[in-house]
């Protein structure tokens, strides 16, 4: 695990956090799902890599339920790729790290 990732405990830093004016990408994930460990290393990878740029944040959809429900996560892995507190992008299972840079760097260049 690397420090550069956001661990969300509470609806509230998450509100704060989203709410930051910063791109944020945040991993819906649970500790039992397979494909949820397999993305894992490509979500420390893209923390590293944007470091500065964009914030990172992982959100146990076991522990903050409420947060899965408000953004109707339904399978994980779910990335959501936040601008401004809003959806701006979406990816839903395991995808490569390219996929996901594409993603931010089509909102990181307008940004």
């Amino acid at each position: 695990m690397t420090e550069k990732i956001t661990y969300v405990n509470n609806t509230q830093q998450f509100d704060e956090l989203i709410g930051s004016g910063k791109l944020v990408l945040v991993d819906f994930w649970a500790t039992w799902c397979a494909p949820c460990k397999m993305i894992a290393p490509v979500i420390e990878k893209l923390a590293d890599q944007y470091e500065g740029k964009i914030s990172v944040a992982k959100v146990d959809i076991d522990e903050q339920q409420e947060l899965a429900i408000r953004y109707g996560i339904q399978s994980i892995p779910t990335v959501i790729l936040f601008k401004d507190g809003k959806i701006a992008e979406k990816e839903i299972g395991v995808k490569p790290l390219n996929s996901f840079t594409k993603l931010i760097d089509n909102h990181t260049a307008t940004a």
